[in-house]
């Protein structure tokens, strides 16, 4: 009996080996070959001088909680392997196009170190405009395969608006659609639009890397940082059958419009208020991906929830003097600034309901109150006269509960009142209020 329950305690003791044996097997192939795969990568690039840096939002969100003893922790060997062996099927890095040569080298060595790789390519959207649809392709996204791990190697291009730019990850026809599994991918659904991050070099699991300095909000801009292109072939096709207006003095005033964009932005982002393209403003970039010379004004909003009472002191100090402000912040505020050579800037702000968001108006002379409702909508990134500006993402349903089916066919002659679509009669304020919320200057 004796023996027994020791061949069994034996049996037991050598099955126990043969599990954490392989739990050990396991454990390297999946999760410490990843670092493996990291560190040749690295390697690789090393050896062709081409910089890249760390976007993996996995991985920056561990770094992020250990920053700062990361910045003070010596350079010697990590005692564990602890965020490039989180589990993942791929690390993502960035590379900022005008780094490198697109060198051929590059591929024949990774095939040489054993890496299979994939480059994605598209259109050049820097290159389209009014007068040509280009078709030139740039690299967009590669992949880099090493057994069981993927690098994703995305493309940053810098933008007129001094801003940098990924595309999306388009799969053509003839490729692999099994060669990785791309839904899992972070970056490559939606174009992208990101500030020009600073970078900080430190040692993470025994790898030298650049990383964004502020983790934190690289991953915050990273949520919002879809992009959406100019729509030139339809603006081309809308200017066929409603020829531009040439005149000198519609060429005048798209460049004072431009100017005047230009600064609104610059006191905003300085405040940081998010703000986006609004009513004709954002029709005219949506149909015809300029400023619509007959508005002769440039038109934002902006969420309430982000108001600030620095607002009208930040853009009189930019040299704009307030002509308006209707409302108050409880309700239907807008605010109007004069800019140079009679070109205005109206600042709407939006409420969000359950099921819609709504900006308001009113009437100076009556006290009579209007209510804009549009669906909900998020906002996105594009680039408009050489700027990056938010609009809504949902451009089309925005476009049409404002202006209605027929938003494609222009219209000079507009009543704020009673033209729009979405306009509503909203009461009238009461008269006690007058002074408060219609302030002319």
């Amino acid at each position: 009996m004796q023996k027994i329950n020791k061949n069994a305690v034996l049996a037991l003791l050598s099955l126990t080996s043969l599990v954490f044996l392989l739990f050990q097997l396991y454990y390297y192939k999946f999760y410490l070959s990843q670092k493996h795969v990291v560190r040749k990568f690295l390697g690789l690039l090393s050896s062709h001088n081409i910089p890249v840096y760390l976007i993996d939002p996995l991985i920056l969100g561990l770094v992020d909680k250990d920053l700062e003893q990361i910045r003070s922790s010596p350079d010697g060997p990590s005692p564990e392997c602890k965020y490039f062996c989180a589990p993942r099927d791929f690390t993502t890095f960035a590379l900022l196009d005008k780094t490198w040569k697109h060198e051929v080298g590059l591929f024949r060595t990774a095939e040489k170190m054993g890496f299979q790789w994939l480059k994605i390519i598209n259109k050049d959207p820097r290159l389209d405009g009014m007068d040509d649809l280009s078709g030139i392709e740039i690299p967009l996204h590669y992949i880099f395969k090493l057994a069981s791990h993927a690098i994703h190697l995305v493309v940053f291009y810098e933008r007129s608006g001094n801003y940098l730019w990924h595309g999306p990850l388009r799969l053509k026809q003839h490729m692999d659609r099994k060669f990785v599994p791309f839904r899992k991918l972070h970056f490559g659904r939606y174009p992208g639009a990101y500030e020009k991050p600073e970078l900080l070099l430190v040692s993470i699991d025994d790898l030298k890397v650049q990383i964004p300095k502020n983790p934190s909000s690289f991953l915050e801009e990273m949520s919002h940082s879809r992009f959406l292109e100019c729509r030139y072939r339809e603006a081309r096709a809308f200017f066929q059958l409603y020829p531009d207006d040439a005149s000198l003095d519609a060429v005048e005033f798209r460049k004072k419009a431009k100017s005047l964009l230009h600064l609104a932005a610059l006191t905003l982002n300085n405040l940081g208020v998010k703000f986006w393209l609004s009513s004709g403003t954002c029709l005219g970039w949506y149909r015809q991906c300029n400023v619509i010379p007959h508005s002769k004004d440039v038109d934002l909003g902006v969420f309430i929830r982000d108001y600030k009472a620095d607002i009208i002191p930040a853009f009189q100090k930019a040299g704009l003097l307030l002509k308006h402000k209707f409302g108050k912040v409880e309700d239907s505020l807008e605010l109007s600034f004069q800019g140079e050579y009679d070109v205005k800037l109206d600042i709407f702000f939006f409420y969000e309901e359950d099921d819609h968001i709504w900006n308001g108006g009113t009437q100076a002379k009556s006290g009579k109150k209007f209510k804009y409702l549009f669906p909900k909508f998020t906002l996105c990134w594009t680039e408009f006269v050489e700027l990056k500006v938010h609009v809504p993402c949902e451009t089309l349903q925005y476009v049409e509960a404002n202006y209605g089916p027929d938003w494609k066919v222009p219209v000079k002659t507009w009543d704020w009142k009673s033209s729009p679509s979405n306009v509503q009669y909203n009461g009238v304020w009461p008269v006690d209020e007058w002074d408060d919320v219609i302030q002319i200057y």
